[in-house]
């Protein structure tokens, strides 16, 4: 968090002695910042840089998976003969830390076609609403292999 929020003040630092406040120079002043502080920080630096890019795959995945569903939903919904099962199905849990969790359930909610209900009292299992749940080992098993493995690869 520390490398984020220095990499962070000399973006600004950038923005500020080069005399334009764009967007565009900010973020090219994030990444001159992130790969100077990777030269100069060595190991730790590149850490950081592979935490960033990780977090990218998870948007990246995110990006690709609201795209997908809104697709099916629009289809399912367009369709003249909605033929959906709508079901709550329990999600077991790998991740444990809160800021985990809660991401994780926001990018359920957020996808289209899937709701997360409620997080059981123990942080074990979290609870899905699916339009379409006539196979919840198939969307159990993409939410472990999509969105729960990025997470857990960013940001442990």
């Amino acid at each position: 968090m520390i490398m984020f929020v220095f990499n962070l003040l000399l973006a600004i630092v950038w923005v500020a002695v080069t005399g334009s406040a764009s967007f565009l120079n900010l973020v090219f002043g994030f990444a001159l910042s992130a790969l100077a502080l990777a030269t100069v920080r060595g190991s730790y630096g590149a850490l950081y840089l592979g935490r960033i890019g990780r977090i990218l795959m998870l948007l990246l995945l995110f990006l690709r998976e609201l795209a997908k569903s809104a697709w099916a939903v629009a289809v399912t919904v367009m369709s003249p003969k909605m033929d959906v099962k709508p079901g709550i199905f329990a999600f077991p849990l790998t991740v444990d830390r809160d800021f985990e969790i809660t991401l994780l359930a926001n990018l359920i909610t957020l996808t289209p076609g899937t709701l997360s209900v409620d997080v059981s009292d123990d942080r074990k299992t979290l609870y899905v609403h699916a339009l379409d749940c006539s196979d919840p080992e198939a969307v159990k098993r993409s939410i472990t292999e999509g969105f729960e493995r990025r997470i857990m690869e960013a940001f442990r």
